[in-house]
């Protein structure tokens, strides 16, 4: 993923990645080119809300997900961005994130025609469930049958190649 001077967002997904992404060497690199640094964890939102997998939040300006997947909820998305100061210059001029309102105008009317409260109230519950033991546990049983799976594969003569 090659990022330059003109790179506005730099994101590293994981759909096709199996092993952990460095987030702050990620987040050197989005700095050194002026860009915004944006996680889409999709596939590994339940493991990142168990703990068991490193956390895209303290390096990510935005962090995006879906809540079916690994996170167990209904068919929904959500996104998280960063408010406040960006950054200060030399002279101490503080430079304000504005990404609440380009999300916000992406979203709805964009993306989203309105509420839909069936999907915010399984959000809702999924994210309670995911504050659970037994949640914690399942994630972690999900990187063991990967491991599984992947020795398997190995065992067969394939290469895991990501």
């Amino acid at each position: 993923f090659p990022v330059n001077n003109r790179s506005v967002f730099f994101s590293p997904g994981t759909s096709c990645y199996s092993r952990n992404l460095d987030y702050a060497r990620l987040r050197r690199i989005a700095d050194e080119n002026g860009a915004f640094l944006l996680a889409d964890m999709a596939h590994i939102s339940g493991l990142v809300a168990a703990g068991v997998v490193p956390s895209p939040f303290e390096y990510c300006d935005v962090v995006s997900t879906t809540t079916h997947k690994t996170l167990r909820g209904c068919r929904s998305g959500v996104i998280f961005y960063r408010k406040g100061i960006r950054s200060v210059d030399s002279k101490g001029k503080e430079t304000l994130y504005n990404l609440e309102s380009l999300i916000n105008q992406a979203v709805f009317p964009g993306l989203q025609g309105g509420p839909h409260n069936h999907a915010i109230a399984g959000v809702a519950v999924a994210l309670k469930q995911a504050l659970t033991p037994e949640f914690k546990a399942y994630q972690y049983q999900v990187l063991s049958n990967c491991r599984a799976m992947a020795n398997a594969l190995i065992d067969l003569g394939y290469k895991i190649v990501t």
